[in-house]
């Protein structure tokens, strides 16, 4: 750990004492992390402030290094009421949501930030004056365009957004994306939930289809802050659930792009191909989508040597299946001809705007946790990320292809690994209410299938969570569905959305 005047130094899934962190002026802080995001390795993985006391606000700004593998930590504090800040937007876009959402949580008004918006519309918002119908979408005075409004009430089975499209003609000028329909309070809910096992089970429902993803980043976030467990087991079974749940994601997203591409073969098989990954799940720990697999410091559902046999096998009659239809369906004209050049984003945009995740890595721009700051078995795997570089969505359809057999390669080297195996993982903390590190902050970042996660614990003096941060990779990659469309029919989006795959409930914490 090393620390400046400026700024501490932290690794992924480590804790330091709040003491150890400078806390300096908005000045100084507006041109140190400007000088860290000029560097094309550093990005920001969090960015919020929170209550220290009843006068006072204090950030917290963690600017992740993708080549040294550390985290910067930034710090300043304000008092009074509507504070006026120099928009770090206005330079960087990448921070438009951060700094957003601490307008409207807290009022801080940031001068020269050129989307000043609400993201969430919170039930704690500081304005309760301003209403979700109230959106201030961007208009063009014209009468050669129309808007088409969707949602937020879609006529399929998914979660409230409304999207709001300008358009000349079938053409497509810009799109907006609201979301805030729904809030379940859950960094609160963290705070006033007593035990793990609550917190837990409400990690598994940030996003349920990433329930490895989000439990894992706070179980790591959380033992940073408790004395260390070591077990080779343990690390093998967490990451071989994550990249299980990678494999049962990207899968569902191949089936329902050939939806929408109109090709049922494709849409039939992959689907079916997904109901032997996610029934492993079930077989493993009673829930298809691994809800109570993780635990903090253990696990109730050890990877036992038959579960082991089973997953090879499972592996062994599902592969030659998903690479034929796989071929097959990347080599059809057309399906080829349907996702070529559609919703198309360069290097630079995706740069721009802070993307992770596929979004990221679909543009040539690679940013990938599992490399740039590994834990457990990833710190020796030498993981290099899938990359490609024509950023449409035949690029993020073929990235799925990729990355699942990747996920494959690595599953298949731990559960070979003799040395892994040795002991039986450890049973969790006991489900009461911890006492963690007094007075500290730990940060936790996983790639899981959709892109970085970021959660951040704080503590008081009597080690109790005194604030809790989560940060969904969907935060980010909505603005690059809604810069992907632009000069696109508006016929073309239901694939140009399916192929980003994003999360509502995610955003709408």
């Amino acid at each position: 750990m090393k620390n400046n005047p400026y700024s501490a130094t932290v690794q992924n899934g480590q804790a330091i004492a709040l003491s150890a962190i400078p806390v300096i002026n908005y000045p100084d802080f507006y041109q140190y992390v400007g000088l860290l995001l000029e560097k094309p390795n550093c990005h920001c993985v969090n960015y919020y402030l929170y209550p220290q006391d009843a006068n006072t606000l204090k950030s917290i700004c963690a600017i992740a290094d993708d080549k040294t593998g550390l985290i910067e930590i930034f710090s300043y504090e304000l008092k009074g009421e509507n504070p006026q800040l120099e928009a770090l937007t206005a330079k960087f876009y990448c921070m438009h949501v951060f700094e957003r959402e601490i307008w409207e949580n807290w009022g801080v008004i940031f001068l020269n930030h050129p989307w000043l918006k609400p993201i969430r519309f919170p039930f704690d918002r500081h304005n309760p004056g301003m209403k979700v119908n109230d959106y201030p979408f961007y208009k063009i005075k014209t009468q050669e365009m129309h808007e088409v409004g969707v949602g937020p009430i879609h006529a399929g089975v998914i979660e409230p957004g409304h999207f709001r499209f300008l358009c000349h003609g079938e053409m497509v000028y810009h799109l907006e994306i609201q979301l805030g329909w729904q809030h379940r309070g859950v960094e609160s809910l963290y705070l006033e939930k007593n035990s793990q096992l609550q917190r837990h089970i409400l990690s598994e429902c940030i996003a349920g289809d990433t329930a490895v993803g989000h439990n894992l980043t706070f179980a790591r976030a959380t033992e940073a802050l408790l004395p260390k467990i070591n077990s080779q087991s343990l690390e093998a079974e967490r990451c071989i659930a994550l990249e299980w749940e990678r494999i049962a994601m990207h899968i569902f997203d191949l089936s329902n792009l050939c939806t929408g591409a109109a090709y049922q073969l494709g849409n039939s098989v992959f689907g079916a191909l997904r109901t032997p990954i996610i029934n492993f799940f079930q077989s493993w720990c009673g829930n298809r989508f691994a809800k109570s697999l993780i635990r903090t410091n253990g696990s109730h559902y050890p990877l036992t040597a038959a579960l082991r046999e089973k997953m090879w096998g499972i592996l062994q009659d599902w592969e030659w299946k998903f690479d034929e239809i796989a071929h097959h369906t990347f080599n059809l004209s057309s399906v080829q001809n349907r996702f070529d050049d559609i919703g198309k984003l360069t290097q630079k945009q995706v740069h721009l705007i802070g993307a992770v995740g596929v979004a990221a890595r679909m543009a040539n721009l690679s940013r990938d946790i599992r490399q740039s700051h590994p834990t457990e078995l990833y710190k020796t795997a030498a993981y290099e990320p899938v990359l490609e570089a024509n950023g449409d969505v035949f690029a993020r359809f073929f990235m799925r292809r990729l990355e699942i057999k990747k996920s494959i390669t690595l599953i298949r080297k731990w559960l070979s690994d003799g040395s892994l195996w040795v002991e039986t993982s450890p049973k969790p903390l006991r489900e009461q209410k911890p006492v963690f590190s007094p007075s500290s902050l730990s940060v936790s970042l996983t790639e899981a299938w959709r892109g970085e996660i970021c959660h951040c614990a704080i503590t008081n003096e009597q080690g109790e969570l005194a604030h809790y941060k989560v940060k969904d990779p969907s935060l980010h990659n909505w603005t690059a569905l809604a810069l992907s469309l632009r000069n696109l029919e508006i016929s073309d989006f239901p694939i140009n959305n399916k192929s980003y795959n994003l999360s509502y409930c995610g955003h709408d914490l």
